[in-house]
Parts: C-alpha cells; structure tokens; sequence
C-alpha cells in the first residue's frame, strides 16, 4: 500500500512542478503570453523578464542561419518551455513581432525541434538592431529539413507577444 502512495506521489510530482505559480516580472518585460494560457501572473496574461526567461533550462545552439553572414551560437529557453512555464496548451501559438509581424507555429514543431526563444548570440544579448531581444531560432544545422520557406516566416525576430488561440 505504501509503495502505490509512494508510486503515485512520484508520477504527479512533475504535474505539481509544472502547475507552480509563475512569478511576476520584476524587471522589463520582455515577452507577453496570453490566451488560453493555465498560469497567469499579471491579470490574465503571463510576463515575462529577462532573468525568469534565463530562469527557463538555457540552451545553446550553434547554427547558420539564412540572415547572418556567419555562423552563431544561440543561447534561450527551449520555446516549448516558455509556453509550458505560461500554461499553454493550444495546438499552436502566433507569435508576434515588435512591429507586429505574426507568424503561427505548431506546437508538434516545437516538441520535434529544440526551437529556442534566443536571448543571446554569441555570449552578447541581442540588441532591437541584430534581432533582439528576443527571436525565434530553428536549429537549422541539426535539421537540414528546416531550410525551407515556412520555418524562415516561422522564425520571428523582435518577438514580443506569444499567442495561444
């Protein structure tokens, strides 16, 4: 009896962690989630700053991209922790950019693909100018078949708002 307790107990362990209240921004934010989100912290949005972000597991990915010159290493949260950190559960998101730009992703793609939210380019932050802060990164040297034209509006850069519908 008390190994099925305790066997039960372990099995929702990871369901409490991930229900855990999400804390509000103490800095600027940087990214906004709404929508049919689970873990709200600010009314009915999730925010974001840069140090819950790096809070997230960083992951680096070191890729060529189609819009630099030469090859980068990327480092954010995996996109798919983001959305599990605001409580997403939709079949995909819409990302937007700073100037409003949308794209919508699947959120299979984002559990096929270690797709990072990048906050920094080689051990930089990056800045509005070299697509920051924040931007939507395919490991595009991993997966040769990411090299095609829907991933490339799927990579948003200057990301500001996620939508889950």
């Amino acid at each position: 009896m008390r190994l099925s307790i305790a066997a039960l107990l372990l099995a929702t362990l990871p369901l409490f962690a991930v229900a855990a209240a999400l804390p509000e921004p103490e800095g600027e934010v940087l990214l906004t989630v709404s929508g049919d989100i689970r873990h709200p912290n600010v009314g009915e949005v999730a925010q974001f700053d840069r140090a819950m972000l790096q809070d997230l597991s960083l992951v680096e990915v070191c890729t060529r991209t189609p819009w630099h010159r030469e090859h980068g290493c990327f480092e954010g949260p995996l996109l798919r922790d983001v959305l599990a950190a605001a409580g997403v559960e939709s079949d995909s998101v819409v990302v937007q950019a700073l100037n409003e730009y949308r794209a919508r992703i699947p959120v299979a793609e984002l559990r096929r693909y270690d797709v990072i939210l990048a906050m920094r380019r080689n051990g930089e932050a990056m800045p509005i100018r070299e697509f920051g802060p924040l931007f939507v990164l395919y490991p595009f040297d991993d997966h040769p078949e990411l090299h095609n034209e829907a991933v490339r509006f799927r990579s948003v850069w200057h990301v500001a708002e996620i939508h889950a519908p």
